[in-house]
């Protein structure tokens, strides 16, 4: 397999300035490409803004070699994220790469939880990486390439004590990156997802300290460089910890087809077990195909003509 590289290229890491940011976008120049420092300046919180944090990166990855520039958009601001896109174009003519990688936290358990925090949440992690990605998608368009990541988390996929707000923010990225990497495929722009258990100013409270030295960012980047590679897959959710890679995947069970009279709750509880089988679960490839599976499964149960014959 050839050498992973990015020479030429410019990327875009959102929330750049400390942590998985701070250690995608050193992985990014070591191999080539010019990086966009992209870092608000705040706390984990989201409160306070300062460009300390992106401006130390860029002096890091300029006295590697490299090519960088700092920018604080807040990504939950439209504006300001079409600001930063238009000053990578001005600056570097294209974009090639965006991670979207930007977060805060305001953890509370949901009784408790103010919605005011638990938009600003959604706003960042949500709209913030939706704006990057609409912001840089006809550029992407034009030039006939692009790689898109965007970080979810175990929290998203799996459910995390406290963290609704982050959580929901998480999990709604999934929806956005298999329509992207649908709507992408015709211009080769790829879409992914990365799910991080790593060592960062979020975590290190709750993680102790043998557990968070095995998960220092560095051992996660590996797996951002082959999401956003030449060769990448698409419509991916890896999760990375610790030098440790796996698939998550969506996965639909083969389910059960009830007959007219037996459309009824009662036959839908007895049938759970069946239901929730995981023996020959498979991927869905798009939201159409359940819709075509349904159909047919329903035609056979009924004695009717297959609706497709494929």
């Amino acid at each position: 397999m050839n050498d992973v590289r990015f020479d030429g290229q410019v990327a875009i890491v959102t929330g750049a300035g400390a942590g998985l940011g701070r250690s995608h976008a050193l992985g990014l120049a070591a191999r080539g490409a010019t990086i966009v420092v992209n870092d608000l300046g705040g706390s984990v919180d989201g409160s306070g803004t300062g460009s300390a944090a992106a401006q130390a990166v860029v002096a890091e990855i300029e006295a590697m070699g490299g090519t960088a520039m700092a920018n604080g958009a807040d990504v939950s601001d439209e504006a300001q994220v079409r600001a930063m896109v238009d000053a990578v174009i001005d600056a570097y003519g294209r974009i090639d790469i965006l991670v979207n990688n930007a977060g805060i936290l305001r953890d509370k358990t949901f009784a408790k939880m103010t919605m005011a925090d638990f938009q600003t949440v959604v706003d960042v992690h949500l709209i913030g990486s939706a704006n990057c990605t609409h912001a840089v998608w006809p550029h992407m368009v034009e030039q006939g390439y692009g790689r898109i990541l965007f970080t979810t988390s175990a929290s998203g996929l799996y459910g995390n004590f406290g963290q609704s707000n982050y959580g929901a923010a998480k999990s709604a990225m999934l929806g956005l990156m298999n329509v992207l990497s649908i709507e992408g495929a015709k211009f080769n722009i790829r879409a992914n997802m990365l799910a991080p258990s790593a060592a960062t100013r979020m975590t290190e409270g709750l993680l102790s300290a043998d557990v968070l030295a095995l998960m220092q960012p560095e051992t996660i980047t590996p797996g951002v460089l082959a999401l956003v590679s030449a060769d990448a897959p698409s419509k991916m959710i890896l999760g990375a910890g610790a030098g440790c890679f796996a698939e998550v995947q969506v996965r639909e069970t083969a389910g059960v087809a009830l007959a007219d009279d037996q459309m009824t709750p009662e036959a839908v509880l007895a049938a759970m077990d069946q239901i929730r089988d995981p023996e020959g679960a498979t991927p869905v490839e798009h939201a159409f195909a359940q819709t075509r599976k349904f159909a047919r499964m329903a035609a056979a149960a009924r004695g009717l003509p297959l609706p497709w014959n494929d």
